[in-house]
């Protein structure tokens, strides 16, 4: 062994005792005829001592370290004078006896510390440097933690854990696939899975009533903080349950993973709300909770005044802002801009202070009397020194366009601390949502999303105001998990898939073989799936799921530090039967 310590491990306790650690130079602070060198491994930072007049060699040796060479250190733990209360082995150091260099190291393109100097690429180019850093490593390590104990929980609950496979077919619906082309079978492809969604009901129909699996899936889509291609699940599915069954077996887990990670306690049941109430209050179906400034919708106050972007618009909608009538026209043009920005698409932004005397200010004064106006703020909860934001036009798009505004007035105003979790279940979502494009229906979730029992009646009289039997899990605005209860029955399959524009034979070609399956006597089930990636960076307070991943992608989708993806040699085109096309210019 090259160590029998580490980096992070001796205390005063140990004060006389000879150790040997290895690891990386963190730093190396030379004062006059003393060397304070600061050894780094993952466990944490030791100081190592070296004096030259004990032995000048050593000292001499010490000197020439630089940051990042890899070294073996022998020698005697002593009591630190001037200790560090900011380190765990702060009250010790270790007075050399020997040195070994290991290996050298270049000067890295980064320091290694939680407040480098890298930049988002050149750490991701150099990420396993990067991953040297505490912060990071800490990430790793509490995913390591949490999957353990997600695995303990759902053992306990008589949980088996099956691996499903990774090339599977191709099928329709949700993102696009990632496809693998087969070799052997020249001109056809595999795709790997956005989810183990058709294999578990496998599971199900099987006989095996209780499954899970940290499962990798794969979805080509435009990424974003909380995306990337490749993310893990922890994939759950279950037997001869009801919807309640699920999410009590999970909001239990969840409880569980914050008490075991953060020692948080979630006595009373998580709050629940439908899809329909999420998207009247907040505009969203991941609502965060945290905070107030519910939207308030003003439509019959403000129409038929005579000022034409409310009176053509299908719906005005607005949030108070407690506190915040003090708002400069600097400060209130920076919001419009925001809205108006590409990614929410807003034209505009109408506002209204209370004063905190009670008079009015607003951007419509020309078009609505202050007694109107005071209306407004009765309607919308305001007290004397609030701030109204109010947005016009087409309903489902302007309370996504008002969602964004009170997320980023939340931000604004604080109330969006990483330290206080809000969860709560959103359920009832609509079974189908129609595309405009290409005038059709498709499933919210997936194909196989069981019906609300009670709106089976509706399915061709009113498709489009079915609920589904679905539910998800949202943690502070992040969809932590989500899932349904399965269809199991044939006839009822068949007519979902009617309605998604499937004839017989392309459902056939589809899933043909979980189809039947079902008519070997398919019990009821349903499942839900969490985000793993997700779930970790929320217990860590991350802004996005790649510090979660040792080896993410950019958001190009791109490995910077392997290169890849990569172009194929032609040698394995011609193997793989394949030709390029030329891309279009």
């Amino acid at each position: 062994m090259y160590r029998d310590k580490t980096c992070g491990e001796l205390r005063i306790d140990d004060k006389g005792k000879t150790v040997t650690l290895a690891g990386w130079v963190q730093k190396n602070r030379k004062m006059g005829g003393m060397n304070f060198l600061d050894l780094r491994d993952r466990y944490g930072i030791t100081q190592v001592v070296f004096n030259s007049s004990e032995n000048p060699d050593l000292f001499h040796l010490a000197n020439s370290l630089g940051r990042e060479f890899v070294v073996e250190i022998t020698g005697k733990v002593a009591e630190r004078e001037n200790k560090n209360p900011n380190l765990p082995t702060g009250d010790i150091e270790i007075i050399a006896d020997s040195l070994k260099v290991l290996n050298k190291s270049e000067i890295p393109p980064f320091t290694i510390e939680d407040n480098t100097d890298g930049g988002d690429d050149l750490r991701m180019k150099f990420r396993y440097l990067d991953l040297r850093r505490p912060m990071v490593k800490k990430n790793l390590e509490l995913r390591h933690k949490m999957a353990f104990e997600i695995r303990r929980y759902l053992d306990a609950n008589g949980f088996l854990e099956i691996e499903t496979p990774i090339l599977v077919k191709s099928t329709p619906e949700g993102a696009r696939d990632f496809v693998v082309p087969s070799r052997m079978n020249p001109g056809e492809f595999y795709a790997l899975p956005q989810s183990p969604q058709l294999f578990k009901q496998l599971l199900m129909v099987s006989g095996f009533d209780r499954y899970f699996q940290v499962a990798k899936c794969f979805r080509d889509e435009d990424l974003r903080a909380d995306r990337q291609p490749e993310f893990t699940q922890i994939d759950c599915e279950m037997s001869f349950v009801r919807q309640e069954d699920v999410i009590d077996m999970f909001e239990g887990l969840v409880k569980h993973i914050f008490k075991y990670v953060k020692g948080i306690d979630f006595d009373a049941p998580f709050p629940r709300m439908t899809w329909k109430e999420a998207m009247e209050k907040y505009g969203s179906d991941k609502p965060d909770i945290r905070f107030g400034m519910e939207f308030k919708d003003i439509t019959p106050l403000a129409k038929g005044k005579g000022f034409s972007v409310i009176d053509d618009a299908e719906i005005t909608v607005g949030i108070t802002v407690p506190g915040c009538a003090s708002y400069s026209r600097k400060q209130i043009d920076e919001l419009t801009e925001f809205v108006k920005r590409p990614q929410i698409g807003a034209k505009g932004l109408i506002w209204v202070k209370l004063e905190n005397d009670g008079s009015i200010k607003s951007s419509v004064g020309k078009f609505y009397s202050d007694d109107q106006l005071k209306e407004w703020a009765h309607k919308m909860e305001a007290k004397p020194g609030d701030l109204m934001l109010i947005m016009t036009g087409e309903a489902m798009k302007t309370r996504k366009q008002l969602s964004e505004l009170r997320l980023e007035m939340g931000s604004r105003l604080g109330l969006r601390d990483k330290n206080v979790f809000a969860p709560l279940w959103v359920i009832d979502f609509p079974l189908f949502e129609w595309d405009e494009e290409t005038q059709r229906y498709y499933a919210m979730h997936h194909p196989f999303t069981s019906p609300n029992p009670d709106d089976i009646s509706k399915l061709h009289t009113d498709t489009g105001n079915v609920r589904a039997t679905a539910y998800d899990i949202v943690v502070n605005g992040n969809e932590l998990g989500g899932g349904s209860i399965r269809i199991h029955d044939p006839e009822l399959q068949n007519t979902m898939f009617e309605l998604l524009g499937f004839t017989p034979e392309k459902a056939k070609e589809q899933f043909g073989f979980l189809m039947e399956a079902f008519k070997y006597g398919a019990p009821p089930h349903g499942g839900l799936a969490l985000g793993f990636d997700r779930f970790v960076s929320i217990l860590a307070g991350l802004d996005s799921i790649r510090d979660t991943i040792a080896f993410p992608k950019n958001n190009s989708g791109r490995d910077v530090m392997n290169e890849s993806p990569s172009p194929l040699d032609p040698a394995q085109l011609d193997e793989l039967q394949l030709q390029l096309k030329e891309k279009n210019s």
